[in-house]
């Protein structure tokens, strides 16, 4: 079927007079996880991975995607003519380097401008027009490939009310209007649908997991535009966009709106789309949108709730693993049957609203798969013998949970055992990390990797991401990795208030994978002389599985580090279990 999409592709391709044809991840809004209107990708190629760019020439097509997705990519792949290109690896050319190659002077490389941010599009264009090669931006072919395309989404908003988000949309116009002044700017075009969730505290569910509107917005110094079909507003949302005066237009009326703007307008070109770009008549000017930071910077009101959303998540996921500690191998579950019961208790809790992302239920050798998905032809049984790794995450009303918990339910290795201490170990030692203020991400990845970097092994992803407020879980511009990747905007000074996760792992092919993670909040620490210090607080509290440890590989600091995390999670997690559920935490808190 992939082939035959691909051939039909190609058919267009030369009704167009195209000869390579780019196809990325990303929708009209450079959002991560999307909806199945936008799954163009995974329509041409079968890869479901949520990292990846397609392309595809007239006689020979390529996927590229990152350390996490190589096993998982490299499955869904075969059979289908499409090469794997795995980034970052020694001898793998970058999309551009490839295209040029393959294509003679003249030739025209197509692609969707909506599609593509404008940073992307532009770096391309350089590229391309040192090799003489064309450009054509305004060319959707999936659409005349995909006959039975999905409709876009148009689900129901809802007003977040200022009990969860802390700030009113009337504060946020005026701080945007502020910047747009001090920047001597005329106005922004906003196209991230986190980033027009956040300013409008406006929530809905467009796409599954992140539940936000699909929407634009243009916001001047005296007057606000938000795109969108109007009849989908809920009441409440219509009286604060009437109290501050925000026009709603129609969703595609922005390409004719931004023809008209004039003077100086900003638009971030990592996020917004270059067939918009393209459209302005004013001068553009090139900078980061100051939302990202501020919302990545959680007001009072957000941690106090964002850590009121965790316990519950936690009483949800602890009550989870009582349960399967204690029936595995007793009675018949599977990776898909876990997968649901673990969502049961967390719908069992008030104020959820879904799962943060596709949950990760991953069996032995499955897990070394960083992004396996179980699907009916790849379901296992899961016995009492090996290890369970379960990455998920809820969406409530207080805030956005991610964790990961690595379950032993039965005999496990010594190196099975080996690795999730050295795993666990890393974990802990980024979890107690102080720092001075001016730390990135990067400055403390290494305290996370040491333990296996000493022994010549690697997990090839972040250590951690920042974390939205009932928005993305994947959240820009905190996060952990030990280099900067130039189309990554994760390495900003960590300050008070980012949320981040931490989640070291180890991933043996055919064999077994273990991950271990927390969301932590940075908070100040003293100041003195040196600086202002700093440190991290965690906020998701869950036992880590104390049966897969090897206790004579942790250090002092690091068992008291661990017997101290575990006191915590007793004490707020246990009023909210039943007593047996109860007892069973106490033994699964246990001090070593």
């Amino acid at each position: 079927m992939i082939t035959q999409r691909i051939s039909k592709l190609r058919e267009k391709m030369m009704e167009n007079n195209v000869q390579a044809y780019i196809i990325p991840t990303s929708d009209f809004h450079e959002t991560e996880y999307v909806c199945e209107y936008f799954v163009c990708r995974k329509y041409m190629s079968g890869f479901t991975g949520s990292a990846g760019v397609l392309v595809v020439l007239l006689d020979k097509a390529a996927l590229w995607t990152d350390g996490r997705y190589f096993i998982q990519a490299a499955n869904q792949l075969e059979g289908t003519g499409i090469d794997l290109m795995r980034m970052g690896q020694p001898g793998v050319p970058e999309i551009d380097a490839y295209i040029v190659e393959n294509l003679k002077e003249n030739d025209t490389v197509g692609f969707d401008g909506r599609v593509m941010n404008t940073k992307d599009a532009l770096a391309y264009k350089s590229v391309f027009d040192l090799a003489h090669l064309n450009m054509n931006v305004n060319l959707d072919l999936v659409n005349d490939v995909w006959t039975d395309r999905p409709q876009l989404p148009s689900t129901p908003t809802f007003h977040y009310s200022e009990k969860f988000a802390g700030e009113s949309m009337e504060s946020k116009l005026s701080r945007l209007r502020a910047f747009l002044n001090e920047n001597k700017v005329d106005s922004i075009v906003l196209t991230s649908v986190d980033q027009i969730a956040w300013l409008y505290n406006l929530r809905a569910h467009d796409i599954p997991n992140f539940p936000v509107a699909l929407a634009y917005s243009i916001v001047s110094l005296d007057s606000a535009s938000i795109y969108m079909d109007a009849s989908r507003l809920d009441e409440l949302s219509e009286e604060e966009f009437r109290k501050n005066n925000v026009t709603v237009c129609g969703y595609n009326d922005i390409y004719s709106a931004t023809k008209t703007l004039s003077g100086s307008v900003l638009v971030d070109p990592s996020s917004v789309n270059y067939a918009i770009v393209s459209n302005l008549r004013a001068k553009p000017v090139f900078k980061e949108s100051p939302i990202i930071l501020w919302k990545a910077l959680k007001n009072e009101t957000e941690l106090k709730c964002t850590k009121w959303a965790h316990i519950k998540d936690g009483v949800a996921v602890t009550k989870f693993m009582y349960w399967l500690k204690k029936n595995a191998g007793k009675i018949e579950m599977s990776e898909m049957s876990v997968q649901s019961k673990l969502q049961v208790f967390r719908s069992e809790q008030e104020n959820y609203l879904e799962d943060s992302f596709d949950t990760i239920c991953a069996y032995k050798e499955h897990a070394a798969m960083m992004h396996y998905s179980s699907k009916p032809e790849t379901n296992v049984e899961i016995t009492n013998s090996g290890m369970l790794l379960i990455d998920s995450g809820g969406q409530y009303l207080e805030g956005t949970t991610d964790i990961t918990r690595t379950f032993v339910l039965g005999d496990i290795s010594e190196e099975e055992r080996y690795w999730f201490t050295k795993a666990l170990r890393g974990h802990i030692r980024l979890s107690d990390a102080h720092f001075l203020f001016g730390c990135s991400g990067i400055n403390l990845d290494i305290l996370a990797r040491g333990p296996l970097w000493d022994q010549d092994v690697d997990y090839q992803c972040g250590t951690g991401h920042g974390v939205g407020h009932l928005l993305n879980v994947h959240e820009s511009p905190n996060g952990f990795r030990w280099r900067v990747l130039p189309h990554r905007n994760e390495m900003c000074v960590l300050d008070e208030g980012m949320i981040t996760s931490n989640e070291p792992g180890v991933y043996c092919e055919g064999k077994f994978g273990i991950r271990h993670e927390n969301e932590m909040v940075v908070v100040k620490g003293n100041v003195n002389n040196y600086g202002q210090f700093m440190h991290f607080e965690p906020i998701t509290f869950v036992p880590f599985d104390l049966d897969g440890l090897d206790v004579s590989l942790l250090t002092n600091e690091e068992k008291a580090w661990l017997n101290n995390y575990h006191k915590e999670v007793l004490e707020k997690i246990s009023p909210y279990l039943t007593n047996d559920e109860a007892e069973w935490l106490k033994s699964a808190c246990r001090s070593i």
